[in-house]
């Protein structure tokens, strides 16, 4: 029900986390093992001399300035343009109001109600129930109309399905109050803090 793109996300984050592990080893190497530091001597040495000759082959003509300098301001500027596309996606799918609707009364206007307000009211009472270790209540929109997503993480001991079937009830609660269904996403995840944490009755 998140417009995060999670995939993507796991990806960049595999990617650069092998890279700075690369790094790590290799600046390592350099530092405890001699014959590592000078074959990196060598081979930075003649890395300098062919860039350096590259620029000079790539000079404009009558000019001391190579092109490639422009080839590599375009290049960062489509990484600049990339790294705020990707920033823009980061939480997507948000939404503020749970109810937003025109009110049919004599009275121009509108009725809204925040998705805090269901937030804090489902909250508040999955936080009463001593069979979870933890829940959180998010508000997304979801093919432009907005939903409920329910993150619980039961205890160890305790029937996912007795569990679903009363939170369903708590959002059948939810829907005569606000007076509309409301999609709903039950998420249930198990951790090593469901497998510790103490609970009163279960099991």
């Amino acid at each position: 029900m998140n417009g995060t793109p999670r995939a993507l996300n796991r990806v960049l984050l595999f990617i650069i986390g092998v890279k700075l592990l690369a790094v790590g080893l290799l600046l390592l190497l350099l530092a405890t093992v001699p014959a590592v530091a000078t074959w990196w001597h060598g081979w930075s040495a003649a890395a300098w001399a062919r860039t350096e000759e590259l620029f000079r082959d790539t000079r404009f003509p009558g000019r001391e300035e190579s092109w490639l300098w422009i080839v590599a301001g375009l290049v960062l500027v489509a990484i600049i343009v990339a790294m705020i596309a990707w920033v823009s996606q980061q939480g997507k799918g948000r939404a503020n109001f749970l109810v937003s609707s025109d009110d049919d009364s004599d009275v121009d206007g509108q009725v809204r109600i925040g998705g805090g307000v269901a937030e804090q009211a489902l909250r508040a009472a999955l936080s009463e129930r001593t069979d979870l270790a933890s829940a959180s209540v998010a508000t997304l929109e979801v093919k432009g109309k907005p939903g409920l997503r329910i993150r619980i993480q039961p205890r160890q001991g305790v029937a996912p399905h007795i569990l679903a079937a009363e939170v369903s009830q708590l959002v059948e609660a939810l829907d005569l109050v606000i007076g509309q269904k409301t999609p709903v996403l039950v998420h249930m995840v198990s951790g090593a803090r469901s497998r510790f944490t103490r609970a009163e009755r279960v099991r």
